[in-house]
C-alpha cells in the first residue's frame, strides 16, 4: 500500500474560497483545484486563525493560535522558541522548504539577545521561520528607498533582469505595471488600471516562475522525503495580470456584492470604522469592483492553470502516490462585500479560506471526493502532516487537530466552534476613531455549529445567525431575545482561552512518567522518592 513520504502544502494569498468553481462559483471554472477535491475531501467550513497574513501563516506554521504564538500582525517577529514545520520535520530526514511567500520576519532582538548573527547560517532557519528559502518571494516591493534592501535580496529581482526587463525595481516597472497608450509605465499599485495586461509576458510572470521553481525542488530530491509550501503571493494585490489572464472575465461575470439594504447595515461601531477606510469607500464603488474583480479572478485562473503543470508532474514521476497535497489560502478578500475592502474584518468574505486535502493512502478512498461540513482550521495542517508521516503528535504544542481520521472515515469527537483573531491596534485610523487604547483593540470570532459570536474589547459582541442570515446581514448582537445564545458563546470564547497550550517544553509523556515516578498523595512501593513515607 502506498504510504506518505512527502507533503505538498499550496496556499494562495488572499483567496476567498467562493471564488472556485468546486465552492459554487458561477463563472470561474477552476478544474485543477476541482481535480484535487475530486480526488481528496473539500472543507466546506475551514477558517483562518487570522485575517492578516504574517498571523494567519504564523499560525499555519506553528500549529497553534494567534494569542498563543503572539504574531498579531504583519511584520511582527515569531518569538524564536515557537517551533514551526521544519524543527518538527527536519529531525527525521524532511527536507522542508519554501517556494513563494511567507510574510516571516527575523526576531532580530532574540538573535542579539542570544548572540547569533542573523546572517549567519545558524540564524537562517531562525529568519526563516524553519524552512529553507529555496525561492523566498513575498512581491509588492514598493518603488521606494525603504524597500531597496528587499528589492535587490529578492531572486525574482535578478531573474527578471536576467530575462530583459531592465530597471532599479524590475516588479513594479514590469511584473505589476501596465502600459500606457505612449509606452509609460503605469502602476499596478493603482486599482483604476487592473483591466490592463501588466507588462511582463506571462511565462515570466510571478505565479509562473514560482510554479517553476517547485518543479525544480522536487525534482532535485528525486526519491528522498520533501514537505513543500508552495505560496502563491495572488491574486493577493496588486490586482494587476499577465495577458491573456487579465481579459478573461468580464463585468458580466461579478457577482453581486453582499451588502445589506440601505439603512439595515449593523451600527456597531467597530464595524462602521472600518467602512471608512480608504479600501472600503474605494470598493464600495460599482465602477471599483467592476475594474477589479476580473481581473482578481484571471489571476485565480492563473494559478489553476499552474497547479495543472505542477499535478501532472506529480503523476508523471510517480509523486502523486506518496505525498500528501494540501490546497488552502491565508485568508479572503472582501471586494466590496459589507461596503469592506481588504480583510481586516471576521466576517466570512475574509475569514473563510477554501481546504482540500487529499491523502494518497488506501484507508483514505472512503472520503475521496466528498464534502466535510465540520468545522476546521488552519492550525490543523501542521498535526495532519505530522500523523500522514508517522511523526510525534507534540500535543503539549500543538492547538490544532489532525484531519487524519476525518479522511479516513473514523468517528472522534470533534471540535464545536472554530476560533479567529484580529488585532487592529496596528490599523491607527480604526484605533483613532474608536479611541482604543493599543492593548484593547482585540476581537475574536467564535463560530459555532449555527452561530457566529464575535466578542469586542470595550463593545458590546456581534452575533450572525448563519443557518437563516448566511451572508451575515442581520446582526443580534444588541437584541435581548438572543441573549441566552451570547451567553453560551462567551463560554466558549472563555473555555477556548482557559485551553490555549502554555505548558510547551515538556510533553505529556514526560508528565506521566514523572507523575508516575512521584505520587505525593498516595504512598507507592515503586516511588523513586520516598517522599510522606513513614
Amino acid at each position: 500500500m502506498p504510504h506518505v513520504r512527502n507533503v505538498l502544502y499550496i496556499m494562495c494569498d488572499q483567496l476567498r474560497r467562493d471564488y472556485l468553481s468546486c465552492y459554487g462559483h458561477a463563472h470561474l471554472h477552476t478544474p485543477n483545484i476541482d481535480r484535487l477535491a475530486a480526488a481528496g475531501v473539500r472543507f466546506s467550513r475551514a477558517y483562518t486563525q487570522g485575517t492578516i497574513c504574517g498571523p494567519s501563516r504564523m499560525s499555519a506554521y506553528t500549529g497553534r493560535y494567534v494569542s498563543s504564538h503572539q504574531v498579531a500582525w504583519n511584520a511582527v517577529p515569531l518569538p524564536l522558541e515557537e517551533l514551526t514545520i521544519g524543527d518538527y520535520l527536519r529531525p527525521h530526514g524532511i527536507r522542508t522548504a519554501l517556494v513563494g511567500k511567507t510574510h516571516a520576519t527575523p526576531n532580530l532582538d532574540a538573535l542579539q539577545r542570544l548572540d547569533i548573527d542573523p546572517d549567519s547560517a545558524q540564524a537562517q532557519p531562525l529568519n526563516e521561520v524553519g524552512f529553507e528559502a529555496y525561492f523566498r518571494h513575498d512581491g509588492i516591493f514598493p518603488d521606494s528607498p525603504l524597500f531597496a534592501d528587499k528589492r535587490e535580496s529578492a531572486p525574482y529581482t535578478h531573474y527578471l533582469r536576467a530575462q530583459g526587463y531592465a530597471g532599479t525595481n524590475p516588479w513594479h516597472e514590469w511584473a505589476n505595471a501596465a502600459a500606457g497608450d505612449a509606452g509609460e509605465v503605469l502602476s499596478g499599485w493603482q486599482m483604476r488600471n487592473a483591466h490592463l495586461p501588466a507588462r511582463v509576458d506571462e511565462a515570466h510572470s510571478e505565479t509562473v516562475y514560482t510554479t517553476d521553481r517547485a518543479l525544480d525542488f522536487i525534482h532535485e530530491q528525486g526519491e528522498h522525503p520533501w514537505c513543500l509550501h508552495l505560496s502563491y503571493i495572488k491574486p493577493h494585490w496588486p490586482y494587476i495580470a499577465p495577458a491573456p489572464y487579465h481579459a478573461l472575465y468580464g463585468v458580466d461575470q461579478v457577482q453581486a456584492a453582499v451588502r445589506a439594504e440601505p439603512g439595515q447595515a449593523s451600527d456597531h461601531p467597530v464595524y462602521q470604522a472600518f467602512r471608512q477606510h480608504q479600501e472600503s469607500l474605494n470598493f464600495s464603488r460599482d465602477e471599483v469592483r467592476l475594474r477589479v474583480i476580473p481581473t482578481y479572478m484571471g489571476l485565480i485562473k492563473q494559478v489553476d492553470d499552474q497547479l495543472g503543470r505542477l499535478f501532472d508532474v506529480l503523476q508523471s514521476t510517480g509523486r502523486w502516490d506518496d505525498t500528501l497535497i494540501v490546497f488552502t489560502s491565508d485568508h479572503g478578500d472582501f471586494l466590496g462585500d459589507h461596503q469592506l475592502g481588504e480583510k481586516e474584518f471576521l466576517l466570512e468574505p475574509a475569514v473563510g479560506v477554501p481546504l482540500i486535502v487529499r491523502d494518497p493512502r488506501a484507508a483514505a478512498d472512503i472520503s475521496r471526493g466528498t464534502v466535510d461540513r465540520r468545522l476546521v482550521e488552519t492550525i490543523d495542517a501542521l498535526p495532519t502532516f505530522l500523523e500522514a508521516l508517522g511523526l510525534p503528535s507534540a500535543e503539549h504544542r500543538l492547538e490544532g487537530r489532525s484531519l487524519i481520521p476525518l479522511l479516513h472515515g473514523v468517528e472522534t469527537d470533534w471540535r464545536r466552534y472554530a476560533i479567529a483573531e484580529y488585532d487592529y491596534a496596528f490599523q491607527a485610523p480604526a484605533r483613532e476613531r474608536l479611541a482604543q487604547p493599543i492593548d484593547r483593540c482585540r476581537m475574536t470570532m467564535v463560530r459555532s455549529e449555527r452561530w457566529k459570536f464575535l466578542a469586542y474589547d470595550g463593545f458590546r459582541a456581534q452575533l450572525f445567525d448563519l443557518e437563516n442570515d448566511p451572508q451575515e446581514l442581520h446582526d443580534l448582537g444588541a437584541d435581548p431575545a438572543y441573549a441566552q445564545v451570547r451567553e453560551v458563546h462567551q463560554g466558549y470564547l472563555f473555555e477556548w482561552l482557559r485551553g490555549l497550550k502554555r505548558r510547551t517544553t515538556i510533553s505529556h509523556g514526560e508528565i506521566e512518567l514523572r507523575g508516575q515516578r512521584f505520587r505525593y498523595g498516595e504512598p507507592e512501593a515503586e516511588k523513586v522518592v520516598q517522599i510522606g513515607v513513614w
